[in-house]
């Protein structure tokens, strides 16, 4: 399973790469919304986890500009816990939502479940021929273009 860790504090970023990478996940980081975002949108990824408050474009920002491109599963992971904070973050785009400080376990069980509900998801990607339409990224290509 790959993730994408999106997190600018570079210590918590360090020790929750090597924790995931610990559980098997292939973990991807970014340090700020910019190329978190670029990451996002250019690769895929099983689970997104999202801080909040990043450089460049916050959590917020990436997801408004995340979710016309892809559904990959987003957990919000920041320490922004007023309901408000919550409410926008899952109206946004995310998908859950989990306060810092957290306990890793939790985390763990979490990303666990947003990849297992997203497993059933159908692709995205119609085929005919040499067309290909993605109805998420809502573009069509033939022979490639």
């Amino acid at each position: 399973m790959r993730l994408l860790l999106i997190e600018d504090d570079q210590l918590l970023q360090r020790s929750l790469a090597a924790g995931l990478r610990e559980e098997n996940y292939a973990v991807d980081t970014a340090d700020d919304g910019e190329s978190g975002l670029f990451k996002a949108s250019q690769s895929d990824y099983d689970c997104i986890v999202l801080d909040g408050m990043l450089p460049v474009f916050d959590g917020w920002e990436v997801l408004r500009r995340l979710r016309p491109l892809k559904s990959t599963p987003v957990l919000m992971l920041t320490a922004r816990d007023a309901v408000p904070d919550r409410v926008r973050g899952l109206d946004a785009g995310a998908d859950d939502y989990l306060t810092k400080p957290f306990d890793s376990e939790e985390l763990l069980a979490r990303i666990r479940a947003l990849i297992r509900r997203s497993s059933g998801q159908a692709s995205s990607l119609i085929e005919v021929g040499n067309v290909v339409i993605d109805t998420a990224a809502r573009t069509v290509s033939q022979d490639g273009r």
